[in-house]
């Protein structure tokens, strides 16, 4: 599983997630995240919202109730044997 650090924008401080699945919907870039490898751990699903100019990849939460049950169906679908509970 590849893990990636995340740099928070309000404070500078630093994250590591891993990233267990990326799609696309809708135009939309998303990825699914965790902060541990462990069978029960939590998950956030984040969405990309770069610029295309932009030489890094800038992501926020999904917060969206209706976004996020949509986007979460399609990881589950990607990811047979995860069971994502919001």
């Amino acid at each position: 599983m590849e893990k990636i650090k995340f740099m928070i924008e309000n404070t500078g401080d630093a994250e590591e997630f891993f990233v267990l699945e990326q799609t696309k919907m809708r135009g939309e870039t998303y990825i699914l995240v965790t902060d541990s490898d462990a069978d029960d751990a939590q998950c956030l699903i984040l969405k990309d919202i770069s610029s295309s100019q932009s030489q890094e990849n800038l992501y926020e939460i999904v917060e969206d109730e209706t976004e996020l049950l949509a986007v979460a169906k399609v990881f589950e679908e990607l990811l047979e044997d995860i069971d994502i509970e919001i």
